[in-house]
């Protein structure tokens, strides 16, 4: 069973469902198909099994689901990087929207 450590320090099992739920959030409004949500959720969960690992950080997770998404949507992948990463002004969405350009 993979373990997932949140930032308040409690430890949950791992759900691909939560991946999916999160990133849904992140595609409304977008042409994104809902088998398309469940092949970056497996996508995600393979991810981080590969690595061997009991126990993932919440962090380990937000970072696994960004490449595929980024892949999927670059709007979707904007919306939930800026959740994520916490973006607090409109400098950060630059950056964000420069590095995809690169």
């Amino acid at each position: 069973m993979l373990l997932v450590t949140k930032r308040s320090g409690g430890v949950e099992p791992f759900s691909r469902d939560k991946v999916i739920t999160g990133v849904r959030k992140a595609c409304q409004g977008r042409p994104v198909k809902e088998d398309a949500l469940k092949m970056l959720g497996q996508k995600v969960e393979e991810d981080l099994r590969s690595r061997g690992l009991a126990e993932v950080t919440s962090d380990e997770v937000g970072k696994a689901i960004l490449k595929p998404l980024k892949d999927l949507d670059v709007v979707a992948y904007l919306r939930f990087a800026s959740v994520y990463q916490n973006f607090s002004n409109l400098e950060d969405f630059q950056n964000a929207i420069d590095q995809l350009r690169d």
